[in-house]
């Protein structure tokens, strides 16, 4: 098995630690809110207040289900454009409140059903990726599995995007690629090979900030790195000029 094949199992694999996992290990005092105050809740998407450190901020995460049950509720971690309202609702009442935001990302991309389409999943999508850029507080994002398509980015416009080691983020999965290029789909682990989507191969590249060392699905010592890397940058965002932060964040993703 390939490196790159090895790290694209391990990314999807199901035993992984979900958002709301690392929200509990590493917050305090998290609060979920619910809704879009438009049509839904979506089980796709959790977020709310938490602190860090003493510190309030706000948490939303891509959640994705452990088992078959979960998965239905979560909708396999793929959201309705109603989740990606419920956390840019979140996003919005954190600026207004001067509260840090920090994402939590693990999706194959957007639910692309037809209700979806009908309410609009790439206006919803859109809209996060505009206020995203120009959001007046600090942004980290962390891709916690996949990172897949404009469903992944719609909470991943920030001052600071990590990725854990053994984790992806594409513009499309190997799958879809391999179909699109040479209409076989089986050819997804060739895909992955071509698109560049680990972590260390986006880290080089710049697409990323950080590579957080992963020993195993679980480990006491994961969870205190992010928890020490994501203190120590939100105090070196909060200390920026907004200005600055913000002109940082445009040309950050304008570079590409």
């Amino acid at each position: 098995m390939s490196d790159v094949s090895r790290v694209l199992k391990e990314a999807r694999d199901q035993s992984r630690l979900t958002a709301l996992d690392y929200i509990d290990l590493i917050f305090e005092d998290f609060m979920e809110l619910h809704g879009d105050r438009h049509f839904a809740d979506d089980g796709a998407i959790v977020g709310g207040l938490a602190k860090l450190d003493g510190q309030a901020v706000t948490v939303i995460g891509i959640q994705k289900g452990k088992n078959l049950q979960d998965n239905l509720k979560r909708n396999f971690g793929q959201p309705n454009p109603d989740g990606y309202r419920k956390a840019l609702r979140l996003m919005k009442q954190a600026e207004k409140f001067n509260r840090p935001v920090i994402t939590f990302i693990n999706t194959a991309g957007a639910y692309p059903g037809v209700g979806a389409e009908e309410r609009g999943q790439g206006e919803a999508i859109a809209r996060n990726l505009l206020e995203m850029s120009d959001l007046k507080v600090p942004i980290i994002a962390i891709i916690i599995g996949e990172g897949g398509s404009g469903g992944a980015l719609a909470l991943g416009v920030a001052d600071q995007v990590w990725m854990l080691e053994h984790t992806i983020y594409a513009i499309l999965s190997p799958e879809g690629f391999a179909t699109i290029l040479w209409k076989d789909g089986s050819r997804a682990t060739e895909a992955a090979e071509l698109m560049k989507i680990t972590a260390r191969e986006l880290l080089k590249m710049g697409v990323v900030d950080k590579v957080i060392p992963e020993h195993g699905y679980f480990s006491s010592e994961i969870v205190a790195n992010i928890k020490s890397e994501l203190v120590k940058e939100l105090t070196n965002l909060q200390g920026q000029d907004l200005s600055d932060l913000l002109e940082k964040r445009y040309q950050r993703f304008r570079k590409y």
